[in-house]
């Protein structure tokens, strides 16, 4: 019996142990703009993409990249930039202070406000509709009506904020949308097989979209599932000072005109 106690003791203090080493981790993750600052070291995860981060060439591009490199030379800090195409992944990465900031277009949702903080809006967007022209598709016109969407088949990338949008719009229509999260593909994958018959819907950006007709004229893009939406950086609750730097500088490069340039670059042509 005085074993049994003995072990139940040891037991109570490993879990006691483990609970504050892991609350201790916790804490030490928490990052704000002094400590950032004191590293001189800004650790900050996006997508590889065109509104990310991409290489042509010898050339490196990208909206995100491009404004993360105009911050990097108003701040003085070094950005250490990670590459990360899920977004699930770059939220646990925050969470356990991997990042200080996921510099996505993220749309803005009360979820996530309650968790996150949301930087000042990068690019307004609104979700569409990815499908085949009636010329690319044995002449079956294009779906226009949202109606229409009851019972088919709809793809998106996994944890894609269109998933909240398509819940709420299969209780407008009063039918079942399918609703495929696809964990292989970016919605830049998912567009393709779009456009080569391998699936017949998706749902992705605005501006994704236009960017790929431009390379798969065979898609129509021009029916929408959601209206427009503010899409900001996010950063952890805690980094009230990190959050008000990034506002900050944003708000000086639109007074230079050095954000203009840059949304003009990528999204202009649109």
């Amino acid at each position: 019996m005085k074993r049994i106690s003995l072990y139940i003791a040891i037991l109570i203090a490993v879990i006691a142990t483990m609970y504050s080493l892991r609350r201790n981790i916790r804490t030490s993750t928490v990052r704000d703009y002094d400590a950032i600052q004191a590293e001189g070291l800004l650790r900050v995860v996006t997508e590889y993409n065109q509104h990310g981060f991409f290489v042509v060439g010898d050339t490196t591009e990208g909206f995100q990249y491009e404004l993360l490199r105009a911050i990097s030379t108003a701040s003085g800090l070094e950005v250490h930039l990670f590459l990360e195409m899920s977004l699930p992944e770059s939220f646990k990465g925050l969470d356990e202070g991997q990042y200080d900031v996921i510099a996505c277009n993220i749309p803005v949702t009360t979820e996530l406000r309650e968790k996150y903080l949301f930087t000042d809006p990068v690019v307004l967007n609104r979700q569409v509709l990815v499908q085949r022209t009636a010329e690319a598709n044995n002449a079956t016109p294009p779906v226009r009506n949202q109606l229409e969407l009851a019972g088919k088949t709809l793809h998106i990338p996994e944890d894609s904020p269109a998933m909240l949008r398509l819940q709420n719009l299969q209780h407008e229509i009063g039918d079942t949308i399918h609703v495929v999260e696809n964990a292989r593909y970016s919605s830049e994958q998912l567009i393709i097989m779009v456009a080569k018959g391998d699936i017949d819907f998706a749902v992705c950006d605005h501006r994704i979209a236009s960017i790929a007709r431009k390379q798969f004229p065979e898609i129509d893009i021009a029916t929408d599932i959601g209206f427009t939406q503010l899409q900001s950086w996010v950063v952890r609750k805690q980094s009230v000072a990190l959050h008000d730097s990034i506002n900050s500088w944003f708000d000086r490069m639109r007074q230079t005109g050095a954000f203009n340039d840059i949304y003009k670059r990528y999204y202009n042509p649109l």
